[in-house]
């Protein structure tokens, strides 16, 4: 058996390496220039119509039809699976390993995934059916077989098997795990709590996980809508204020902070006193979790998005270029300042993670903070696991039908007591390749309909 397990661990870690690393980056930037250049740089061009129509919908209170969501509860859906840890502990792990000059190449991806995930949600929203309980599905699945036929609906079923296979991983167990070892943290450094009490903890906190995920999750698409809505502008304005008081309280250090991004940028030897030498590490781990933390090519925001009560695609589409700003632009860019302000000191290694964030934020504020961002991990973590529930149920929907749909997020949401109390390293790791593999058919999909993203972008004009 143990054989077994190293063999599928190397396997697994062969095609893993080869799924995120090079090949996956030219892939998905290459896609994201591609679409770019035919859209004539809308993400450019329309980015202060796109602010505007989307923030001018934050606080709009018009009816919203049956079987949909608004379209502001769509984009906080689909962010709710996006801003989440890796948004913490991503960018810490981009920034110890590749250098401050990481965040620039992050804001490079950004700059191509604007446009790829106005693209997917344009085309979601354009190509997008009603089920059997009336509610609008759509995403890559389905833009690829009602946009380019039925010799490419095999496409359309390996993009839906690679998603349900990725969010127990992905999206549900590691999310869990987050949420128990924050507060885990809390418990024994505030409250001094025993290795017996925080295990048996832990088995609380999965059980009780699993039930908001049910009742959530079970509520339908309206009920996912409105916790998200409410849940993603709370967490993302508590992370904000935390950031912005950081930033505030140490200014004078901020103009040296966006130097060292930009010097590092193309010289990281000399802002990290040569031990980041390599101006491409530096550059994959900026692309690289920049495209981990918005989703840009993945295509799963764009099912969220397909929920929207709304006949503009194009419309919802400019609440794509809104999530990646939202997510990369300004949530990644602050945790980033936060730890290149706060001064504290920063281990370059691949160990490095949301322990480096935190930190930065302790230094400042005084441990007492650390009861904050346990609050905001927590919420970040949670609000993934929901997004990631309804992209798991459409893709499972899409091959075996509505019937299917109860009995995969009532097992869904038993996985969060997995998530909680075993260690599934090998699990989290596969679940990661598959999530990778989604790329592949999302990709092929948006490049063989870049002329219909185009068209449809013309009819708005």
């Amino acid at each position: 058996m143990q054989q077994i397990t190293s063999w599928i661990t190397e396997i697994n870690g062969a095609v893993n390496a080869f799924i995120w690393g090079v090949p996956a980056m030219v892939a998905i930037i290459g896609v994201g220039l591609w679409l770019t250049l035919r859209t004539r740089f809308v993400q450019l061009t329309r980015f202060v119509e796109a602010m505007r129509s989307t923030l001018g919908k934050v606080f709009s209170r018009s009816r919203v039809a049956e079987g949909a969501i608004s379209p502001f509860h769509a984009v906080c859906t689909a962010l709710a699976a996006t801003v989440g840890t890796g948004n913490i502990a991503g960018v810490a792990g981009a920034v110890a390993i590749g250098g401050p000059g990481a965040v620039f190449w992050m804001w490079c991806s950004a700059l191509f995934g604007m446009c790829t995930k106005f693209s997917e949600v344009t085309l979601a929203v354009h190509f997008r059916e009603r089920n059997a309980k009336g509610e609008y599905v759509g995403g890559p699945m389905y833009y690829i077989k009602n946009g380019l036929g039925k010799k490419w609906l095999w496409l359309a079923y390996a993009y839906s098997l690679f998603g349900v296979l990725a969010v127990f991983g992905t999206g549900n167990a590691t999310q869990v795990n987050t949420i128990c070892a924050s507060i885990d943290s809390v418990a024994t450094n505030v409250f001094s709590l025993g290795a017996d009490c925080i295990s048996a903890l832990n088995v609380g906190l999965g059980i009780l996980l699993a039930l908001l995920l049910a009742a959530v999750l079970l509520g339908g698409i309206k009920r996912i809508g409105s916790v998200a809505g409410t849940m993603v502008p709370f967490m993302a304005l508590l992370y904000v204020l935390l950031a912005l008081g950081v930033l505030l309280l140490h200014a004078d250090r901020v103009p040296a902070a966006f130097m060292s991004i930009f010097e590092g940028a193309f010289s990281p030897r000399s802002v990290t006193g040569g031990v980041v030498g390599s101006l491409f590490i530096s550059l994959q781990k900026g692309v690289s979790r920049g495209i981990f933390s918005n989703e840009a090519g993945l295509g799963t925001g764009s099912i969220a998005h397909a929920c929207a009560d709304t006949d503009d695609a194009v419309g919802q589409g400019y609440f794509g270029i809104f999530e990646v700003f939202m997510d990369t632009i300004v949530i990644c860019t602050m945790t980033a300042l936060v730890i290149l302000v706060s001064g504290v000191p920063i281990t370059y290694g691949a160990a490095a993670g949301a322990e480096l964030t935190i930190s930065g934020f302790t230094s400042v504020y005084g441990g007492w903070v650390s009861l904050l961002t346990a609050v905001a991990i927590c919420c970040f973590a949670f609000s993934t696991a929901i997004g990631w529930g309804l992209y798991g149920s459409r893709c499972v929907e899409f091959i075996f039908g509505h019937c299917a749909v109860k009995p995969f997020l009532v097992l869904y949401s038993l996985v969060a007591i997995l998530g909680a109390t075993v260690n599934l390293g090998l699990v989290w790791d596969i679940a990661d390749t598959f999530n990778g593999l989604m790329a592949v058919p999302n990709l092929v999909g948006l490049f063989l309909l870049s002329g219909t993203v185009v068209a449809i972008l013309k009819s708005k004009r």
